[in-house]
């Protein structure tokens, strides 16, 4: 089975913030040499004609990869694109830029995906955004998977999110709302909603092993992805202390490719069998549940 990473910004010094389809090669070689077979690499959130600047890079090496007829072997397939952005809290906004973040609206979506839409794989939104679900609804219908995520939504604009067509979480527990027994919101939507897919960042910073444990007793096993959420100095610093962080000691994303995330936790005892699913199967069977 291929190995693919659904979300990932960056490494080994480059991201997805640029204009070079050279930049998205190296870091699809970086990507192969690590073992991930298949990449979707993720645009951060910024204004939407960079964020365009960006898509289309990824385009362009889209397109070198495809002509190469094989000749690109030593690189991850690039299968498409993640936007993570711009429909995002502005209070969950983690690493995101907090002054990017719209609202989602019929017109700023058509000013975005235009001309990529055969390309975007997955955009997180916000689900409590003023406009959030019917975006999300029109998102789905056109094969584009919404992943509900930088969010404090209730577990009812959860549940509304996920009725208007959502299929996914990004990141969960991250940049999220916390669980609360009175509002168990985005997080308590997650891990009981039996058909909705949920992104785990494995490295050992974003998630404390015993809440890695919850979601797997928590959820169906067939809905869980690993993903690496890397970003531009993974793999830059193997003494990476606490995590990639920024001065006011922000996770800037995560320190592992999706196939040292999975050894870990398979060293920590977890099954090999469910672990190697969620960076083969589940991801693959994720990305075609809109086709």
């Amino acid at each position: 089975m291929k190995t693919i990473d659904i979300h990932i910004h960056g490494i080994g010094g480059l991201d997805t913030r640029t204009s070079s389809e050279a930049h998205i090669l190296k870091i699809a070689e970086i990507q192969m040499k690590a073992g991930v077979n298949e990449i979707v690499p993720t645009v951060y959130a910024d204004d939407i004609q960079t964020m365009r600047l960006h898509m289309a890079a990824i385009k362009k090496a889209m397109t070198l990869q495809r002509q190469s007829n094989g000749g690109l072997t030593g690189q991850s397939a690039i299968i498409g694109v993640h936007l993570e952005g711009p429909f995002l809290n502005p209070d969950k906004c983690g690493a995101q830029k907090r002054s990017a973040l719209i609202n989602p609206t019929e017109r700023a979506l058509k000013q975005l995906i235009e001309g990529f839409e055969d390309m975007i794989k997955i955009i997180t939104a916000a689900p409590e955004l003023d406009g959030a679900p019917d975006i999300i609804s029109r998102i789905t219908k056109r094969g584009i998977i919404v992943s509900m995520g930088h969010s404090a939504a209730s577990y009812a604009e959860a549940e509304a999110g996920f009725k208007a067509g959502a299929r996914g979480i990004t990141h969960l527990f991250n940049a999220a709302a916390p669980f609360h027994h009175r509002e168990p919101g985005l997080v308590g939507f997650a891990l009981t909603n039996k058909d909705i897919y949920v992104e785990l960042i494995a490295d050992p910073f974003h998630l404390h092993p015993a809440t890695t444990e919850l979601i797997f007793a928590a959820k169906p096993q067939d809905k869980i992805i690993i993903v690496s959420d890397s970003v531009r100095q993974t793999g830059t610093n193997p003494d990476t202390g606490s995590g990639i962080t920024d001065e006011k000691h922000t996770l800037l994303g995560g320190a592992a490719t999706i196939t040292d995330a999975a050894s870990r936790l398979i060293r920590l005892g977890f099954d090999e069998d469910k672990i190697m699913r969620c960076i083969t199967e589940n991801p693959a069977r994720y990305l075609s549940s809109l086709s």
